[in-house]
């Protein structure tokens, strides 16, 4: 019995934070969204409300003004996203990410109009480019903190993100 306790103990110990491997970016210092967390020049945050790719991006555009699901540009973006859903999901990490094949193009858009700069795909994935079955984006699919082409009518969680300088009046803030 004290050995069972003291495996229990270790394993707990080893998952009451889930953040600990990980640095959660800054909150966003924008008023009003300060349970947002600032991720370059974005603010992002992380809805626990499984939508389908086309009604998490509606959602997103409802939260804050520009609102797109989040795009992603660096390694070092990828970990801070991957750091929030740990913390506010860690039973269920797989997001959508705001990026769709686009018509059977073989080629990826972010849904924020931004460059197509980066990407971390899954070994072995996107494996349905070229056909309508798979053109959406997601994260945490078979490898954490990596991507995957899934059907857009899935239901997962997803991240929304707005640029900084939507929200902003000029002067009230410096951009890092």
């Amino acid at each position: 019995r004290i050995k069972f306790v003291a495996i229990l103990a270790w394993f707990v110990a080893g998952r009451t934070n889930v953040t600990a491997r990980c640095s959660m970016p800054k909150p966003c210092n924008v008023y009003g969204f300060t349970d947002w967390y600032k991720v370059g020049s974005v603010c992002v945050k992380y809805f626990n409300r499984p939508l389908n790719f086309t009604d998490a991006e509606f959602s997103c555009r409802t939260k804050a003004p520009g609102a797109h699901l989040v795009s992603v540009h660096n390694k070092k973006h990828n970990d801070y996203l991957l750091c929030i859903v740990e913390k506010f999901n860690p039973n269920n990490l797989r997001i959508w990410l705001g990026a769709f094949e686009f018509f059977k193009s073989g080629k990826f858009f972010w849904l924020d109009g931004s460059f197509w700069d980066f990407q971390i795909w899954t070994r072995g994935e996107p494996n349905h480019m070229y056909t309508n079955t798979e053109e959406c984006v997601e994260m945490n699919w078979k490898d954490i903190g990596r991507w995957n082409d899934d059907s857009c009518h899935i239901k997962k969680n997803y991240i929304c993100a707005f640029k900084l300088n939507a929200i902003l009046k000029p002067g009230s803030e410096e951009m890092e």
